[in-house]
């Protein structure tokens, strides 16, 4: 059906495009002229569909649809008839917003038409505004690409948007909005502007340092605020990839001994039957993955196989993927059934998995580990019986959900250490486009220490510079930019 749709909104604007949801490379640049329109709401029947036009002939495509045809006041809502250019048909009652350029979304003149969201009344309206002249469907994320063309919003700010249009938590919804807002820009800046002074520096000192018109320590100043930049950058390079698990979820696997209820875990903490719970050891024979909202916090759940020896060459297939993932791990799950502790599968366990992760600092360690002792409901009111000394654990019975509430603590504490607070820190690298420029960064301040020549230090300054100001989207190559912009849809 709204294939459909768009394919008549394209043979009405007289040309044959390709829409669908990447941006093709045949696509007219921003700024080339041509006006554009297109769904921006979600597709489907719904109360109200938002369709929108940005471009130099969106006042005259609102005057040639409404009756009456003068514009209304800017930003303002106003109640029209619209009727089909070429028909007079009516086609709706709406609410039209004239958004003069440049104050608007995408900084050119900008029409939003909310029409009643039925699929005849959506085609209706998108075949009237493609019969009018100098109007084609958009491309997608042709709207946000023109807003970044006109600089309404820098590269950052862009890829925050992407994230928080396709935010799912909490968490993620938070660190999007923050970057949307320009805080990593405004950083980013910030940093660009110490070097731009440093750069000065330099060459003020190469230019006419033997002339005495300086004044006195201008290359130790440069080196100070180079030094103050290189402690900055290295903090923000040791995020341990926070920013990028938190939009692509944080990697929790759930690992045990056979039997120990990992499975009835998973399935507690998705909230829906995600993996088959049998009282025979060796049910779980592969890794059952699912996303799951943890405490405001993107996770990718793994169920995996129980680790033991001497089973056959399925589930020792399955044993080895267990055990692959759990190199992978972002957070282990170790469980352990309470009432067999000291069993040798369990004294195994705890001795290869539990403390081997154990026992690596914070500091240099990747993983994280919760210990959950599980059927607590099969104990006696003294607790675990005789076994091995535990490390710090947590008691949890997935048949009655007691101690559950108290795992949910302890996974949110530890998912804002792995992923960090997107309310209070600093600004998070999200992708790692951002890691790949401040690394280049930090290395160019290497060499300009390094270099012994001020005029090969003022170059390291240079490419140093630049690689802050592609970071927010100065100097990108059209290849980049097409890989940022594709994953917006058509409308966005």
């Amino acid at each position: 059906m709204w294939r459909g749709l768009w394919t008549l909104a394209a043979q009405a604007a007289r040309g044959p495009r390709r829409l669908c949801t990447r941006r093709s490379s045949g696509a007219p640049a921003p700024g080339s002229g041509a006006t554009i329109f297109a769904l921006s709401s979600g597709q489907g029947r719904c109360g109200i569909a938002v369709i929108r036009t940005s471009g130099p002939a969106s006042g005259h495509a609102l005057r040639i649809l409404t009756a009456p045809r003068d514009l209304p006041l800017a930003r303002h809502a106003s109640l029209r008839l619209l009727s089909d250019p070429r028909s007079g048909e009516p086609l709706d009652r709406a609410l039209v917003l004239w958004f003069p350029g440049p104050q608007s979304f995408t900084g050119e003149d900008c029409v939003e038409f909310h029409v009643h969201g039925g699929p005849a009344v959506v085609s209706g309206v998108l075949q009237a505004l493609g019969s009018v002249p100098g109007l084609r469907p958009a491309e997608a994320g042709e709207f946000t690409r023109r807003a970044f063309a006109n600089g309404k919003l820098n590269l950052t700010e862009v890829e925050g948007l992407a994230d928080l249009i396709h935010a799912e938590t909490e968490a993620q919804r938070r660190q999007a909005l923050r970057q949307l807002d320009g805080e990593l820009g405004h950083l980013c800046r910030g940093w660009a502007e110490t070097l731009t002074k440093a750069l000065a520096h330099v060459e003020a000192y190469i230019d006419f340092g033997e002339d005495d018109n300086l004044e006195e320590g201008v290359l130790e100043q440069a080196d100070i605020e180079v030094r103050a930049l290189q402690v900055a950058l290295g903090a923000h390079l040791r995020d341990a990839r926070r920013g990028q698990r938190l939009r692509s979820g944080v990697h929790v696997v759930v690992t045990g001994p056979p039997n120990a209820g990992k499975s009835s875990l998973v399935n507690l903490l998705s909230r829906k039957p995600v993996s088959i719970v049998s009282p025979e050891p060796g049910t779980t024979r592969d890794v059952l993955e699912t996303p799951v909202d943890l405490a405001g916090f993107p996770v990718l759940l793994s169920d995996t196989a129980g680790l033991r020896e001497g089973v056959g060459p399925v589930e020792q297939e399955g044993v080895r993927r267990a055990r692959e993932r759990l190199e992978q791990a972002d957070l282990i799950l170790a469980m352990l059934d309470a009432s067999d502790l000291a069993s040798p599968s369990s004294c195994n366990f705890l001795a290869t998995v539990v403390a081997s992760v154990g026992a690596q600092s914070p500091s240099d360690s990747s993983q994280r580990l919760l210990l959950v002792l599980n059927k607590s409901d099969l104990l006696s009111p003294e607790g675990p019986g005789p076994g091995p000394d535990l490390p710090p654990h947590l008691l949890l019975s997935c048949l009655t959900g007691e101690g559950l509430d108290g795992l949910l603590e302890a996974l949110r504490k530890e998912l804002a250490a792995v992923c960090g607070d997107p309310s209070t820190d600093p600004p998070l690298l999200t992708r790692a486009r951002h890691q790949h420029h401040l690394q280049g960064c930090l290395d160019a301040l290497g060499h300009y220490k390094q270099s012994k020549d001020l005029a090969l230090a003022a170059e390291a300054l240079r490419v140093a510079r630049g690689h802050l100001t592609r970071l927010t989207g100065g100097g990108g190559t059209e290849e980049i930019l097409d890989i940022i912009f594709q994953d917006f849809c058509v409308g966005k």
